[in-house]
């Protein structure tokens, strides 16, 4: 099966729009099969600002239908206890809310940006769309994170490029609380970084430690920006730490 087959047989779908390289790719792809689509785009404490304004900038440039739900993950005891089988219970009730809106709406099908390079081993998350019966056409049609991004540029998606995020939830420790301020004070760090030129890093939480997980390249830019780096973040964090096993 190719994604024209795929939106053939699914010509009304909605769409777990997150504004990331893959659900980006599936809704070009969907409008231009010739699919009614709409994306929806969760807001949660889990997700930083800038996923918000990718995804309304994306959804802009295809002239895309897109709606906002907010979702409050942290009323969920489940999810804030952060056990090992955190992102099940959070996918649960993302997408239940994404489920009950699109049925709202007049969409029974609903879409999310799984592709066939994504491993099941070990992601809870992906049980969560099995139960629910989210279809993931990328994976279904054997399309690897490379081909989406080749696809992507040739598309003109400005996301072609993006690196990969994972939501704020995944900087804290399995089974440490989840709290607003750690989640806070995780995305303040992250975007002073993301101001400083860094990509593809993470700031993970030890305790009151943040710990800096970035590429061997971006070493340098590291030792230049460090005492901005350093006056910032222990605004936040007793001790700035840097992971040099991280490539």
């Amino acid at each position: 099966m190719d994604l024209k087959q795929f939106f053939a047989e699914h010509p009304k779908v909605a769409l777990a729009f997150s504004g990331g390289v893959d659900s980006s790719y599936l809704l070009y792809a969907a409008q231009q099969y010739g699919a009614c689509v709409r994306a929806y785009y969760v807001k949660s404490a889990f997700q930083p600002q800038f996923e918000l304004d990718d995804a309304i900038r994306l959804a802009d440039e295809l002239h895309a239908d897109m709606k906002l739900l907010h979702v409050d993950v942290l009323s969920c005891a489940k999810v804030t206890a952060n056990p090992q089988d955190r992102c099940y219970h959070c996918k649960q009730v993302i997408f239940r809310t994404i489920l009950d809106a699109a049925a709202a709406d007049g969409y029974t099908v609903l879409l999310d940006g799984t592709n066939a390079s994504d491993e099941e081993g070990d992601r809870p998350g992906m049980r969560a769309l099995s139960e629910l019966n989210v279809f993931s056409p990328l994976k279904l049609c054997g399309l690897t994170k490379a081909e989406i991004r080749r696809l992507s540029k040739e598309a003109g998606l400005f996301t072609w490029d993006k690196p990969a995020y994972a939501c704020l939830a995944t900087r804290i420790p399995t089974n440490d609380p989840i709290t607003a301020e750690k989640l806070a004070k995780t995305e303040h760090a992250e975007d002073f970084l993301f101001s400083l030129g860094f990509s593809d890093f993470r700031v993970r939480l030890m305790g009151t430690a943040a710990k800096l997980q970035l590429p061997e390249n971006q070493l340098p830019r590291l030792l230049e920006h460090r005492q901005e780096i350093l006056a910032e973040l222990k605004k936040n964090y007793t001790v700035v730490l840097l992971d040099l096993e991280v490539r």
